[in-house]
């Protein structure tokens, strides 16, 4: 079977690539992506599975593949929202859509799984299990679509879930993995600082909602730096400081906004309970109203230790012209809305390189010029692959 999916594959690349370039022009935004589902769905119509559409808060896809006889059940995932980028790449297929761009790969992630699947769907009776194809939306904005799909229920009688990120980290042909935890959490805050507003020249008769502000903007930083474990990550980033006014006039209220990210569970609620304790200190300490909003968006994601081991091992020992190296990554900042599946399920989430050819300084995902070299697609399609047979034992 492993032969012969892999030669399947081959001979699809061409298609996975026509696919990719017709998502890439017709980008839709997180909760939006109502043409991008009906695009899979009708992928899938007239094959010999179960559609689920609508699954979760959003455009979520699962297309259940059931092979020959009950066994494992083990899940496939890739998300197909896009972002709110304009493009500035010159390739032919550009975005047609003004202001909204794959720019993190989740084009080519949607395009390889539609073909691995509708190769296993011909190699179905070879299964001794079920595969769910999950095709997941609203992976970029909080609360994301992973986390309605898992409490949906329609998972819960899977083992495993597996999944890729195209990463330009490396060249097409090189997979990465880590195991344990992976990629960061996230968090995000907003704080409304209430003072008194006043003459400039007054100081005594306001009270003075920026300098409140701005002092917690510099304390925030000593949660990271006296609070945490050198041995810990936590990032936190105000990113928006809403104090405009005029220049002789004490403001009286600011709003600020910030970005949390955190490697372990434990450090999540470290920074949580310290960045609350800071703004009680702040009302007491320059006797503003303070409204804070922190939310919780994302966990860490954690890949198993022995799922991933195994991942790797079969993807080492492939021998496959397409997969010319596999090596263990480092630990990445971004979060990953997959950290939801991975919470329930022993899971692996690993990274297949897309540096273009030629390239030494590529963009990275999220930048208006992001782009991949295409043999990634078959790479990532044979990686899960192997995976795949691998977790069946199917030669």
């Amino acid at each position: 079977m492993r032969n012969t999916l892999m030669e399947m594959l081959e001979s699809r690349k061409e298609e996975m690539i026509e696919i990719r370039r017709h998502l890439h022009e017709n980008p839709e935004l997180s909760f939006k992506e109502e043409k991008t589902a009906q695009y899979i769905i009708d992928f899938y119509k007239g094959k010999d599975v179960d559609i689920q559409s609508n699954v979760g808060n959003g455009y979520g896809i699962i297309v259940t593949i059931k092979g020959r006889k009950p066994g494992k059940n083990i899940g496939l995932r890739a998300d197909f929202d896009a972002l709110p980028i304009v493009e500035e790449t010159d390739v032919p297929f550009k975005s047609k859509n003004e202001g909204v761009m794959h720019a993190c790969g989740h084009d080519g992630h949607t395009a390889y799984l539609l073909i691995l699947a509708d190769c296993l769907i011909q190699l179905k009776a070879e299964i001794p299990g079920t595969i769910k194809i999950i095709h997941q939306h609203a992976e970029e904005v909080p609360p994301g679509g992973a986390k309605s799909m898992v409490e949906s229920g329609m998972l819960d009688d899977l083992d495993n879930i597996f999944g890729i990120h195209l990463l330009p980290m490396d060249a097409a042909g090189v997979v990465g993995y880590h195991s344990g935890y992976s990629f960061n959490g996230r968090a995000y805050m907003k704080l409304k600082v209430q003072g008194r507003g006043g003459h400039g020249s007054s100081p005594h008769l306001a009270n003075d909602a920026i300098v409140a502000g701005a002092h917690f903007v510099s304390a925030a930083q000593t949660i990271i730096s006296r609070r945490l474990s050198p041995f810990d990550i936590g990032v936190i980033t105000i990113g928006s400081f809403d104090g405009k006014g005029t220049f002789n006039v004490i403001k009286d209220s600011v709003e600020l906004e910030g970005d949390i990210r955190y490697m372990t569970v434990e450090t999540k609620a470290t920074i949580e309970k310290e960045v609350k304790r800071l703004v009680k200190g702040l009302e007491e300490e320059f006797g503003v109203t303070c409204e804070l909003t922190y939310t919780n968006d994302y966990p860490p994601l954690y890949n198993d230790a022995a799922i991933t081991q195994k991942v790797a091992e079969l993807l080492t020992s492939a021998n496959d012209k397409d997969i010319k190296e596999v090596k263990e990554f480092p630990v990445l900042p971004p979060s990953e809305d997959f950290a939801y599946y991975a919470e329930k399920f022993p899971s692996c989430f690993f990274y297949i390189g897309c540096t273009p050819k030629g390239v030494t300084k590529p963009y990275f995902n999220h930048h208006p010029k992001f782009d991949m070299d295409e043999d990634a697609l078959l790479v990532a399609a044979k990686a899960v692959g192997y995976v795949v047979c691998g977790y069946y034992e199917l030669d």
